[in-house]
């Protein structure tokens, strides 16, 4: 029986929040979920890359090793800790990062990264040679490039300060789009591409969602899994960590209500253009202009569905860079404990398959 939607997933920036993303595909792939299509943007974009560049029986245990790799340095605490001091750890977690780095993923430059005044001053503060190395051992780009999955990662043109797709489709991808879209400054340095420079996607916007909706082709119904790393609601901050990560929130936090709101926009306009031109005269029904306002949404019935890792009592404003094993596992688990309570939940098991215009579930939490 042939699938009746195709799936996309849709994967946002986040740093070590990103094993958010691979417990939630972990989940999907076992729920039997296969994706024609991945869009990821900085940690979304190597996450992507070690799924579409490994066979499907492979993919989760690559997302396994990179994701046990990153987080080597920092062992997990004992599981008796009270709240308090599992923060605490988590803070110090995030520090020794930012001394250290994160082995198969970046190391420091410091003190050398600092001083101004060297004959080539740093562009960075981090080194990512290790990640280049990482990306070639795990990922078979080859694969990739073969047309099977579609890949598309964002970056942003340090220059024109504008923002670029790298789609499989019409570039060959290699190791240097996957770190030009995962390029943070300062905290990494700028990656070069026949002669540009890009840095982090996410300076631009930090989901490839619009860029998903807008290349929407066919009218096979198409269903968009957006795993996202930071909450766009949260409650008033009581102290100043929690200011610093509700600032990091809300700057980082996908556009998904405003990419929403225009294409349920869109699509009201594109209907309302059908129906006007059932009532016109057979000489006006393909008038150009009319012709465009029907084009004016996606073609396809979309349903999107919201996976939105939500904040943990642990977490504090270095939530994205601390890249502790005890982390890392609470946010895979989270990431699979969601996708099961949204695929059995009864809005989901009950929806339709293919009803016109954009559907959009957010079931993942009790909230």
């Amino acid at each position: 029986m042939p699938n009746p939607e195709n799936n996309a997933l849709v994967l946002q920036g986040g740093g070590a929040l990103g094993a958010y993303q691979a417990g939630v595909f972990s989940a999907l792939d076992e729920a039997g979920y296969d994706f024609d299509w991945i869009a990821g943007i900085s940690i979304g974009a190597i996450n992507s890359a070690l799924i579409c560049g490994n066979p499907k029986a492979d993919r989760t245990s690559a997302l396994q090793t990179f994701w046990k790799r990153i987080t080597a340095n920092l062992a997990m605490p004992t599981p008796f800790w009270p709240p308090a001091a599992r923060r605490a750890y988590s803070e110090l977690a995030a520090a020794e990062v930012t001394m250290m780095g994160a082995p198969g993923f970046f190391t420091a430059r410091l003190p050398s990264a600092l001083w101004p005044f060297a004959s080539a001053p740093a562009l960075s503060i981090y080194d990512t040679a290790p990640l280049k190395a990482t990306l070639v051992e795990m990922v078979d780009f080859d694969r990739i490039n073969s047309g099977d999955m579609r890949l598309c990662v964002g970056a942003t043109d340090v220059e024109t300060g504008n923002f670029i797709y790298f789609d499989s489709r019409n570039t060959r991808i290699d190791a240097r789009h996957i770190m030009a879209s995962g390029a943070l400054p300062p905290g990494f340095p700028p990656v070069e591409i026949d002669g540009r420079f890009y840095w982090d996607g996410g300076l631009v916007s930090n989901t490839p969602l619009q860029f998903v909706m807008e290349e929407a082709e066919g009218d096979q119904p198409l269903c968009i899994f957006q795993i996202d790393l930071f909450d766009a609601r949260s409650p008033v901050p009581a102290n100043l960590i929690d200011v610093q990560q509700r600032e990091k929130d809300i700057r980082y936090s996908s556009r998904t209500r405003l990419t929403t709101d225009r294409y349920r926009q869109l699509h009201a306009l594109s209907a309302a253009a059908a129906r006007l031109a059932d009532k016109l005269p057979p000489a006006l029904q393909n008038d150009p202009d009319l012709t465009l306002l029907r084009k004016a949404g996606p073609a396809c019935p979309v349903t999107l569905v919201h996976l939105i890792h939500h904040k943990q009592g642990f977490e504090g404003s270095g939530k994205d860079y601390e890249f502790s094993r005890q982390s890392m596992s609470d946010h895979w688990a989270a990431g699979r404990k969601d996708v099961a309570r949204t695929l059995t939940h009864e809005t989901w098991t009950s929806r339709t398959v293919g009803t016109d215009g954009l559907q959009v579930f957010d079931i993942g939490t009790d909230e």
